[in-house]
Parts: structure tokens; sequence; C-alpha cells
């Protein structure tokens, strides 16, 4: 199939409701309007703090094993409010305010993310024994029919990171997940990874040891190497997919969407096949 000639700008739950939400929400309008032909951009989120947060106000005990959450049937009702409902909302409304047309999505949306269940596997971190994650799913489909319907018509699609399957079985996925998936689905030239750091770093320590672009290979030595380590390598990972799967460039940066789409690697790091 042919591109859709969206890029894919991934937010996590963390963003959305911290203060600098109406300044990642501009620079999403200026990322924007770089298309004359309208908002070709595709919004990507997750909603773990708020999952936690409301999961701890309903009594719930979050479970994280492995940096991925144990999702039973009461913890997937906390996600489908926390997510699709208060973080998906606030963050349209922040969208809207700067003039954009946004559209709040989930999988259930159309099948706009099709799923099926992950099976037990073994997790770094949680012993030799495969974990049964519950109600966790892995991307295997992208309506882009629908996307482009709305693209088309310069809505932009906001994308709650729940995916569904055929007979309506919810799961709740990663969003980093989904958005290289959506990205390698939709053909986009560019995949945003906003995230906590402001790009790879040799020393967390030194602001001067930002990775300004990075090869596949050359990321993969970094991880062999043990300079990059904890979340970093499950970003990396997940970029690996998307450049597999067509993605151009990948950007991993905290802040500067316009300018890295202007200038890549300027801001953040940019990685490349």
């Amino acid at each position: 199939m042919s591109p859709i000639g969206a890029c894919v700008v991934k937010l996590g739950g963390e963003v959305i409701r911290g203060a600098r939400l109406p300044e990642i929400a501009g620079q999403i309008a200026e990322l924007s309007a770089r298309d004359a032909a309208g908002a070709r951009v595709v919004i990507v989120h997750g909603g773990g703090p708020q999952t936690s947060a409301l999961q701890q106000a309903l009594g719930q005990v979050p479970n994280i094993v492995g940096g991925r959450r144990i999702t039973d049937a009461a913890a997937l009702e906390a996600i489908k409010m926390a997510v699709v409902g208060v973080a998906n909302v606030d963050l349209c409304a922040a969208l809207l305010r700067v003039g954009l047309r946004p559209v709040g999505l989930n999988g259930a949306s159309s099948a706009a993310i099709r799923a099926v269940k992950r099976p037990p596997r073994i997790v770094t971190g949680a012993g030799a024994e495969p974990v049964d994650f519950g109600h966790v799913g892995d991307v295997v489909g992208v309506n882009r029919e629908l996307l482009e319907h709305l693209l088309s018509a310069g809505y932009l699609p906001v994308v709650a990171c729940l995916g569904a399957d055929e007979a309506g079985q919810v799961f709740n996925i990663n969003a980093d997940i989904v958005a290289t998936r959506m990205a390698a689905a939709l053909g986009a030239q560019d995949l945003f990874l906003l995230m906590d750091a402001p790009a790879v770093m040799l020393d967390l320590e030194d602001p001067g040891s930002r990775v300004a672009r990075l090869s596949v290979p050359e990321a993969r030595q970094l991880i062999q190497d043990g300079v990059v380590a904890g979340g970093m390598i499950v970003k990396l990972e997940e970029s690996f997919e998307a450049l597999a799967g067509g993605v151009q460039r990948v950007h991993l940066l905290n802040d500067g969407l316009g300018q890295a789409a202007s200038a890549p690697g300027s801001v953040g790091t940019l990685l490349v096949p």
C-alpha cells in the first residue's frame, strides 16, 4: 500500500498531565503547519501516571512487572477511564486551544488499532517463568482507511493506546509499541517519540554528551556496551522495529518538534537505519 504521508508523534501520560502540555501542543501545531495539505500528523498517547493514580483512588494496587502493567479486568477498566477518558480528553482540549482539529480515537474506534492477546513471555527482571500480562495485546493491524479519511479532511487523529480484536475484546498496549506499529503501517517518514530524557546521552550527568545521530548498528553497540540502559533500551528497540517497517527517521527527544522536523538531529537524537 502507498504511504499516507503522515508523521506520528507519541506522547506519554506524564506530558499530558504536566505543565508543558500547552507548549507541546503548540509544537504539534507548528509541525502540522509545515504541510500545505493540512494537518498530516497522527498522535499516539499513553496514560500510565493517570492510570496508576486512578487505580490507587479505586483501591487497586498497580502491578508493574518489567516496566509493564499486569492488566486484569479491574485494571483494564481503570485504563479505559484514565487513558481513553481523562488523558485523551485533556490532550484533545489542549490541541483544540492551539487551533487544531483533534479527533479522539482508541482501538475500538472502527478497529483503529487491531490487536490480539499477548501470549505469556519471559520478561527481564521477572524471573525465569513466562509472565501472563492479562488483557495486554500486540498490534496486528491499523485502520488506514479511517486515518486517511480524517487526515484528508484536515482532522488530527489522537489515538489512545488501547487495541481491540474483531470480537470487540479490548487490550492494553504500550504506547511506544502502538506508535511504532502505527508509523510503519502508515508509511510515515518521521516518528517523534517524546520522552523524559532530552536525547540518547553518553553520560546522563553531562548535557554535552547528547548523541545527535545514530544508525541502528551504532545504537545496538551502545546497548551492548552498557552505555544505554533501562527504559532507553526499550525505546531504541521499538525504534528499530519502526525503521525495519519502513519509517525513515525516528526522533528521540523531549522538546523542539518543529526544529527536529526542519533540521533532523539538531535536537534530541535522530535514529536512522
